[in-house]
Order: structure tokens, then sequence, then C-alpha cells
């Protein structure tokens, strides 16, 4: 399957210029996308992105991924309402580095003959003086050219306006296309549907300055079926760093996904082929309950973007919280990855002197912490069997806890009815 027909079927593609897809069928070609510095971590958003990227290199092509180094300093003005703060020099480059280290899980830059390379535009930018900006690039392209873009009419038409250093973003991004045609071979540019009048510019700016042939490709923007934006939730963004994001939130946020989510996503963020797909959604919708589409897509976009182990974790953890799974695995996972887990529950400090003599349940629960209002209250659900203490059932209204029942020498993990967690940490 070419790269146009994998996009297709996959509900990737948006545009495409003509002469695109017979380029791409007639030679090995290299071709880029564009990633924005102006974080330290990409999120979920950039996801459609990157996988475009590993079907290009699939399909024997030579994916470039260009850092924006210099337009992160000036902003795209495409999808914003108002203009964004901009960034110093060494906050751009550490952004880069960290941009660099995450694309690196996802495409192959060995070296090899289809390996992806990484380029920084800041490289050709930071000695291109203004004034020779403005005669060899700015000349070939029309005001009314650049004002006819959607990006630009939507942000003229509000009440914030556009500044020239963002009307000129276009300009800078176009002649990244030039730059990496004429010196990259690069002859096409990939990106979201958003990005389709820059993309156009640089094609354009080839054509006039050195009559050349450039191609020009998107990819749908990602929305959910219930209209939210996709890759937000409460918390905000989901970003790929496991600092930002944990492992666990992340496996979370695609296991949620509603079905019909869930089918598409299955599409867009896995390397499923066709019939993979189609097994995997008639199993699930043979019993919907069980999730099995949720639970593949988040099984493998876990691994991709993190590792077996951190899914294998993130599994483990989803199985206690909401199922009967063993607390074993508690104890072999880093003090942060713990509270990350219980993050959200409630959490009451305790004294360690007090389990070092032992300390009653009923004083546990309603004296040193307050998961219960009083006594009375938790000795009536420990004797409705409602109570259960780093997953064991409390049955003795005289149990007593000491430092030995702490799980990591730190925590109690406590139970309340079938939903209701509670994190006892011992200081």
């Amino acid at each position: 399957m070419s790269f146009v027909e994998e996009l297709r079927w996959r509900g990737m593609l948006h545009d495409i210029m003509p002469g695109t897809e017979e380029q791409l069928l007639k030679e090995k070609t290299a071709g880029y996308i564009g990633f924005d510095p102006t974080g330290d971590s990409l999120h979920v958003g950039h996801l459609t992105q990157i996988m475009t990227l590993i079907h290009f290199q699939q399909a024997g092509h030579k994916p470039v991924a260009l850092v924006g180094g210099a337009t992160g300093m000036v902003g795209d003005p495409s999808g914003k309402s108002a203009e964004r703060n901009l960034l110093d020099e060494e906050t751009l480059n550490h952004n880069i580095s960290c941009l660099k280290n995450q694309l690196a899980k996802f495409l192959d830059f060995s070296g090899s003959r289809h390996s992806a390379v990484m380029v920084n535009n800041y490289d050709w930018f930071k000695d291109f003086r203004f004034l020779d900006f403005i005669r060899d690039v700015g000349k070939h392209i029309t005001v009314n050219y650049m004002m006819a873009k959607d990006s630009v009419k939507k942000r003229l038409e509000g009440e914030n306006g556009l500044s020239f250093t963002e009307f000129t973003y276009q300009l800078i991004q176009g002649y990244d296309f030039y730059y990496l045609w004429k010196n990259h071979g690069c002859v096409l540019q990939m990106g979201g549907s958003d990005q389709w009048g820059n993309i156009v510019t640089g094609t354009e700016l080839i054509r006039r300055k050195d009559g050349g042939t450039a191609y020009a490709l998107t990819t749908q923007l990602i929305k959910k079926a219930d209209g939210n934006k996709f890759g937000k939730t409460e918390s905000g963004a989901v970003w790929l760093d496991a600092n930002k994001t944990s492992p666990y939130k992340y496996y979370q946020f695609w296991l949620n996904a509603s079905d019909e989510d869930a089918k598409n996503w299955i599409k867009i963020f896995t390397l499923k082929s066709k019939d993979e797909i189609a097994a995997i959604i008639a199993e699930h919708d043979a019993a919907p309950h069980l999730r099995i589409v949720q639970k593949e897509l988040a099984k493998d976009i876990t691994i991709r973007t993190h590792s077996m182990s951190d899914y294998e974790t993130a599994l483990k953890t989803s199985e206690f919280l909401f199922g009967n799974g063993s607390l074993e695995f508690l104890k072999a996972i880093p003090h942060s990855t713990l509270l990350d887990i219980f993050d959200g529950v409630p959490r009451f400090r305790i004294a360690r002197e007090s389990l070092a003599s032992g300390i009653n349940v009923l004083d546990l629960l309603a004296v040193a912490s307050s998961v219960f209002p009083s006594k009375g209250e938790a000795r009536k659900m420990i004797q409705g069997g409602g109570v259960s203490i780093n997953r064991i059932k409390i049955t003795d209204i005289e149990q007593d806890f000491r430092v030995d029942d702490l799980i990591n020498d730190n925590y109690l993990i406590v139970q309340r009815g079938k939903k209701n967690y509670y994190l006892l940490i011992a200081e």
C-alpha cells in the first residue's frame, strides 16, 4: 500500500496538491513536517504528524523533522486568537533538545537508507539579515496573496488584530520549504489542515523564486465525537513527557475514549493493519462492555510513547484501582510514581510514632486521619464489610496497625466501599 493510500484508509488525509501522489509513487522522496518548540514537550495533538512521518518512512521515503528554533521566536497565527509570548534563545534551545529526544522514540534516525533527519531552521535564519530577507524573499510574495490566507483574515477580523511579527510567519515558513527544497532535495511539506495556507506559500515561493516544483499534503485535525477538543482533559494537555503526564494518566486518557473515538483513533494512532483493526472492532462489538478497542489502543500507544514496563505498571495500576489487582507492584515503583498514581485521591499524614507502638484501626481512620468523621461511622462500615486497608478487608475493630504494615515503609491504602480510596502517609 502506498503512503497516500495508507493515509486515506486510516482517515488521516485532508488536502493533497495535484501531482503529489504521482511524485511519491515515482521515486523515494524527502518530505518534512515542522514542530513548534514553544514548549519542552510534544503532546498528543502532535501525534498525528508523528504518525504521518512514521508511515512516510515505512513507505520508503525520507522524513525530515524540522524543529522551528527561528519560527518559535515569531509565532504562528494559525488557529490562534491572540499573540503568544515570545521565548528567549536559551529556553528555545532547551525545548528543541527535549523535542529531538522525543521524536527519536518514534522515528529511525540511525543513518540508514531511509533514516530520518532533524533540522533546526534557526541554523539558516540566524545570519539572515532583515534587508536581505525582504529583498530575496519578500519581493516574491505579494501582500494580497498573504492577506487572502484564512489564518490572517480571521485574526484581522478579531479583537486583537495581527502584529507584523506574526504576519511574516508564512513568509518565514515558506522560506523554510524553499531552503530545504534547494539544500536537502525536500520536495514535499506535510502538516495539519490548519497549515495548508503556510505550506502552499512555500510551494509558491519555490515556483516564483527558482521555477521549481514542490508538493503539499495535510492531515485531518483530530476531534472528539462529543465536540470537545482532542488531547485536552480537566487537568490540561496530555503530554508525551512522562514528567508532565505520567504513563498511567497517559494510558487512562486513551482507555477512557468513547467507542466511536476509539474506533477512529486505533486507525490513526497505531500501525495495526486493516485486518487486525477489523478483528479488534468485531471482538469489541461482540462484548462492548469489555472495551477491547480502547484497551488495544491504549496499550499500543503507551508502549510506543513510553515503554513496555510503563504500560505494564499502568495496567496493574488500573487493575488495582478499578478491579481486583494486587498491590504487590506498588512495592517496586518509585515514590514519585506511587504519589502520581494516587493523584486526586484524598491524602492524610499520620505520625510514624503512633504506628511504632500500634494504633487501633478506629483511631487510625477517624482520629489520626479523617477517612471517617467519627469512630462510630468507621465501626459501622467495618462491621458491614465495607473497609479494606492494603487490599485486606478489615473484620476486627480491635485490629492495630504498625510500621510493618506500611507499603514501601510509607503508606497505608484505605478503601472505603468499592471506589473511594484514601492514602495515609506516615511521617
